[in-house]
């Protein structure tokens, strides 16, 4: 499996790290992730100025845009091989009722859906200094592992917000679809 990795907090950000390192384990991942905190970016695209990318390192890319542009960009031309999904996160907190709205975390998953491709936006949800982004990354990854032995439609985004404890005192996780 391929798996495109953005986020909206940047590309140094501990949850896309985390998350991108969890991923590796179990797939093909290539970041192509904002070069600095675009939170609350929304479904916004660079019309106006054109996009720099930046090769940090193999399989790793920063764009000076928003999230959408991160996606957009590596979807329509910028990648040989297209993704087989696109996961956004891990968000420095939660993505839940109308933060969806402005979130460019949700937007970059969004993105990719409008492209053809099915997509999770993640994000670590929790009060106070965040610190089980461990916890996130292993839901998705398990869920990630899941989904490629059933079908998921293109047609869809998953919003997962992950509680920031450790996993073992996780007792179930839920997934909206927008």
């Amino acid at each position: 499996m391929k798996i495109l990795v953005s986020n909206d907090d940047g590309y140094l950000a501990t949850g896309i790290n985390v998350l991108t390192e969890a991923l590796q384990a179990v797939a093909d991942v290539v970041v192509v992730a904002p070069d600095r905190n675009r939170s609350a970016a929304s479904n916004s695209l660079t019309v106006h100025s054109p996009l720099r990318v930046h090769k940090l390192a193999e399989n790793r890319y920063s764009v000076d845009g928003t999230p959408s542009d991160c996606v957009h960009l590596a979807l329509t031309g910028f990648l040989e091989d297209e993704p087989d999904l696109v996961v956004s996160g891990i968000n420095h907190g939660a993505n839940l009722g109308d933060d969806v709205i402005y979130s460019g975390t949700v937007a970059a998953a969004m993105e990719g859906r409008f492209l053809g491709l099915p997509t999770i936006a993640v994000s670590l949800a929790g009060d106070g200094r965040l610190k089980h982004f461990d916890t996130a990354a292993r839901v998705v990854t398990e869920m990630v592992q899941k989904l490629e032995r059933a079908s998921f439609s293109a047609d869809v985004t998953l919003n997962v917000n992950v509680p920031d404890r450790p996993y073992e005192e996780l007792t179930g996780v839920r997934a909206a679809r927008l």
